[in-house]
């Protein structure tokens, strides 16, 4: 393994390879369809875009640009989808974005295509507002029953009812149906067969009635039925909406294309026509597109999104690079070692995919219990039926008419709602606190945690380092420092300028400046030379923590940062600590930095260096253990685990990638609500509990009536509304 040098800091190891793992079927299938083409569409990342001004300042900036058709920020996604024409590179736009202080990385459309809309949940919202406007309509002809109407008046009603009833009941009713006709191929009986067979019973009894000139008609309740059945199915969807395979979002991270040389002379090729052994050119400001080695060129290489690490590292000749890595100062040339499927990025991606399908095993409470109780709804049913048969002398009218009511009466539609209200509630309490829920089961999984795993830079910190005690040095020296300083792109070169302008310093006039890629900046301050950077090429000692150094007339200054933690860090520790949680910190970041920061915060359990996989690792260990585990993180080296996790939290400010990995999205900078989180999630399984034992409560008054036939399926399906309307009044209880 390559040993590397940070920038003004101590050795780290560079990242290896992750574990190979078997590949994801999906992404396989997306990446032939979109290998080795391109349209005029290119998508991008804006992990910073944050508000209206940063929609009016990316699209105005790429209007900008010749070529470009169009450009349309979706904030919510935080990207921007441009028509541009085929001489427009994702490079050039880039560059225009970071001139505009806008940070972007090149997404691949084709494998995000199937994640731009939400056909289910319009779906279903147009379902839902067919069956409430069916149900007012159907209910005003009712009342004209209810109060009177007879003979023809009332067979009259009855048809209109039915015209506009029996259509609604065939189109809301298709999520139910289908599901319930998959379930039944498979010789399962699911929560929607009783569903199914409650909306078609009552229906066909209504027309049979109106048929026959009967005094009833249930069109009513079968409407009613529907409505409140799509309308536990729309909540539901609508807390699973946000959720995208994370996956596809590492997947669409991979560079397509790269620049190979072929004898010299440039030749751009995508990522599926590279291999092993062939040179590649990465430009200054470009990622990573293949896994290799340095054979030509010195730069800093960003690795955050990797590794974790908050500053840059050197990268230069014999230097091992993996593909998302960014280079940041000067052209490398690489020699291939590993591309596209092969990548390390691949890889990860493949992790993500197995320990998302893990994780998409945990069985619901509604689910749980659906497993028991659809079986006892049909036997109750059928029961009757036979009983009212035998009962009556083949009375098939009497006993269709109380099986109905059995059926309708034990629709588990309160048991549809008793999960989707609550978190709903929930999700409304919690966003107020800067939470937002993304996954339906994170509450449930939220409430059985017992340990805690946090990430560090950018995480349990702000990822912004912050010079140290810069008024101990001499006027002159921070004058230089700051002039060098602001020649340089390099975070701490930026983070130095920044402090020192805040502190009122004038910068000295230095001359000639240049940057020395994978070293620092030097120019020319009164005649003599003066530099910035790494302390080796200073000629200076290292200090034991994160550093830039300034040499200058023949000695050396160490201008020395800090990574601020994010406010409530500490809060939220000890809360989770309080709750008697085994609170953990695994960074990728070197140990200096992550020591000083376990004892500022009070976490006993830490570990440095971690890469990737062995974040995993640890999860899934603690895991074994028995253990439920929180995994809090933010960059792409966390992604795996955050799927793997039992349950996962990420900022705004993370990558796409790991926010769509994970359950929970922290809105703001705060991160005392992840402690309320926690207990919120406590209190809704608990409400999720209550609302169960009240539709059971519900049955057990309501089951004996229906099964003497004091219950008509009309009474049935209003007394099934109340107990519906029960579980969403103690759901609120959340608020």
């Amino acid at each position: 393994m390559t040993v590397v040098e940070d920038f003004g800091r101590a050795p780290v190891s560079a990242c290896p390879a992750c574990a190979v793992v078997p590949s994801a079927e999906r992404i396989a299938a997306l990446r032939a369809e979109r290998d080795g083409q391109r349209d005029g569409r290119i998508m991008l990342s804006l992990p910073l875009a944050h508000c209206a001004a940063c929609i009016s300042t990316v699209e105005g900036a790429l209007a900008a640009v010749p070529g470009v058709r169009s450009a349309r920020v979706n904030l919510t996604l935080k990207r921007v989808s441009i028509d541009a024409a085929h001489d427009v590179t994702a490079a050039n736009l880039i560059a225009v974005l970071a001139r505009e202080g806008q940070e972007a990385h090149e997404l691949d459309p084709g494998l995000l295509s199937s994640t731009e809309t939400d056909r289910q949940g319009r779906d279903l919202l147009m379902r839902l507002g067919v069956a409430f406007f069916s149900m007012m309509n159907v209910m005003l002809l009712s009342v004209a029953v209810w109060s009177g109407a007879e003979d023809a008046t009332r067979d009259l009603f009855h048809w209109i009812s039915g015209a506009i009833a029996l259509p609604t009941v065939i189109f809301a009713g298709q999520p139910f149906f289908k599901s319930a006709w998959a379930s039944l191929r498979v010789g399962r009986l699911g929560m929607d067969v009783p569903i199914s067979l409650a909306l078609i019973l009552a229906s066909s009894i209504s027309v049979y009635e109106t048929w026959m000139s009967g005094h009833h008609a249930y069109f009513d309740a079968a409407v009613m039925l529907a409505f409140f059945l799509l309308l536990g199915r729309y909540l539901d969807h609508r807390t699973r909406a946000v959720a995208r395979s994370a996956a596809e979002e590492l997947a669409a991270l991979e560079v397509p294309r790269a620049i190979v040389l072929e004898d010299g002379v440039e030749v751009e090729r995508a990522i599926s026509a590279i291999k092993a052994g062939d040179i590649v050119l990465v430009r200054p400001g470009a990622r990573m597109p293949v896994d290799g080695v340095v054979i030509h060129g010195a730069s800093e290489v960003d690795r955050s999104l990797l590794t974790g690490e908050s500053l840059p590292v050197a990268a230069g000749e014999g230097t091992l690079v993996s593909a998302g890595e960014v280079n940041l100062t000067g052209p490398l040339t690489l020699r291939v070692t590993a591309a596209g499927k092969d990548s390390s990025l691949h890889r990860m991606a493949d992790l993500v995919a197995v320990a998302e399908g893990a994780k998409t095993r945990y069985t619901s409470l509604a689910d749980r219990a659906a497993g028991a109780y659809s079986p006892l709804v049909h036997l109750l049913s059928f029961s009757a039926f036979g009983y009212w048969m035998w009962a009556t002398g083949g009375d098939l009218r009497y006993a269709i008419n109380i099986s109905a009511a059995v059926l309708i009466i034990t629709c588990p539609c309160a048991l549809g709602l008793a999960v989707p209200a609550v978190i709903t509630s929930a999700s409304g309490k919690l966003f107020r606190k800067g939470l937002l829920i993304k996954d339906g089961t994170a509450l449930e999984r939220l409430a059985e945690v017992d340990a805690v795993i946090f990430d560090k830079t950018g995480t349990l910190t702000l990822g912004m380092p912050e010079p140290v005690a810069l008024t101990d040095h001499p006027a002159e020296v921070l004058a230089v420092a700051a002039a060098l300083a602001a020649g340089s792109s390099h975070p701490l070169a930026r983070a130095l300028a920044a402090g020192a302008l805040a502190d009122g310093v004038v910068p000295a006039l230095v001359q000639d400046i240049r940057e020395v890629p994978g070293h620092g900046i030097e120019g020319v301050w009164n005649g003599a030379p003066v530099r910035l950077g790494r302390a080796d090429w200073c000629g200076a000692e290292a200090v034991p923590q994160t550093a830039t150094y300034l040499r200058l007339e023949g000695s050396t200054h160490a201008f020395a940062f800090t990574d601020r933690p994010r406010p409530g860090a500490a809060e939220a520790v000890a809360a989770l600590q309080a709750a008697g949680m085994r609170v953990e910190l695994l960074s990728g970041d070197s140990e200096a930095p992550v020591r000083e920061l376990a004892a500022r915060l009070g976490i006993a359990h830490w570990q440095a260096g971690v890469l990737p996989e062995q974040k995993a690792a640890r999860v899934a260990a603690l895991s074994a253990e028995g253990r439920h585990v929180l995994m809090v993180g933010d960059g792409l080296n966390d992604t795996a685990a955050l799927a793997a996790a039992h349950v996962s939290i990420s900022p705004a400010t993370a990558l796409d990638a790991a926010r769509v990995a994970s359950d929970i999205v922290l809105l703001g900078q705060d991160m005392a609500p992840i402690a309320d989180a926690v207990r919120i999630g406590r209190q809704s399984t608990k409400r999720m509990v209550e609302n169960f034992l009240i539709s059971g409560g519900y049955n057990v008054v309501a089951v004996p009536l229906a099964l003497v036939g004091m219950a008509t399926p009309l009474a049935a399906a209003l007394a099934m509304s109340l107990s519906s309307i029960t579980v969403s009044l103690n759901a609120m209880r959340l608020r």
